[in-house]
């Protein structure tokens, strides 16, 4: 009887997370079957529950569907097979190589600011540069673990300072609304809810970037600060930690930006 109750189990819970996330892609039943090579009657009964897919079956479905690995692996655990994709923290000898080039990779770009997120969107590593934007913004703002979306947008942190708020803050929201609608983490959700009940600039209407990118512009007493940021992923990741990982960097989008942050580089002060 035990066995039989797992088995229903799992061919109820492994249909309704494969259907979650096929409505989520905005998929049909014949599209998503088109695609993975099996017949739409095979998946409409693997979604109802009438059928348990195999291992493999999962794994070309959640492929196909683009899912996260850590919910791959959920979908897994759930049809009663083992996970596939470890998850190591940070600081797993594993992931030493990785990690220093990540490292690296932000030390390395001074004097602009550069920062990695993990999936949560809290800072994980960053450089002087960045550490040096930020460090004027409320304490409790910077307490470990050190959120960048609340850092960026909260009327205590660097939301006074944006001279583009409402563009910036429309470009924040939309990444993190594209950010749940892939990962479908809830901490995420209640991330953007937050920040969404966040005071609103003046504008409501954010005006749209007249360049190629939307910049941040600050406004420094060394003068306005104008970047543009770029996203680094590690697209071929089989581990969890490193596949949720990203490397924004900053560049700057006018010569007196440039200009300003090599004088504060060049600075005995500029090292805290």
């Amino acid at each position: 009887m035990q066995g039989i109750e797992n088995l229903d189990r799992a061919l109820r819970e492994v249909g309704e997370l494969l259907r979650d996330w096929r409505q989520r892609r905005r998929l049909t039943q014949r599209e998503l079957a088109a695609t993975a090579g099996i017949s739409g009657q095979l998946l409409g009964a693997i979604e109802t529950g009438r059928e348990l897919p195999s291992r493999e079956a999962i794994l070309c479905l959640a492929e196909r569907l683009e899912v996260p690995l850590r919910h791959r692996n959920i979908m897994l655990v759930a049809g009663g097979y083992a996970a596939v994709f470890p998850q190591r923290y940070l600081g797993d000898p594993e992931l030493a190589g990785i990690w220093h080039m990540v490292e690296e990779m932000v030390r390395n770009h001074a004097p602009f600011p550069a920062l990695a997120l993990d999936q949560r969107w809290r800072i994980v590593a960053s450089n002087d540069v960045l550490r040096r934007l930020i460090r004027s913004v409320d304490p409790a703002l910077l307490s470990t673990p050190i959120n960048w979306a609340r850092v960026v947008l909260h009327p205590a942190g660097l939301a006074p300072r944006i001279a583009n708020l409402a563009e910036w803050r429309a470009y924040v929201l939309n990444r993190l609304r594209r950010h749940f609608e892939q990962n479908a983490d809830a901490v995420v959700a209640d991330l953007l809810e937050e920040i969404g009940d966040y005071p609103a600039p003046a504008s409501s209407n954010p005006v749209t970037s007249d360049g190629v990118a939307i910049p941040l512009s600050l406004m420094t007493v060394d003068g306005p600060l104008t970047f543009y940021g770029a996203t680094t992923v590690f697209g071929s990741a089989v581990d969890v930690t490193l596949a949720e990982l990203t490397v924004e960097t900053f560049y700057p989008a006018t010569v007196e930006t440039a200009a300003i942050m090599r004088r504060q580089a060049a600075l005995p002060s500029a090292v805290d």
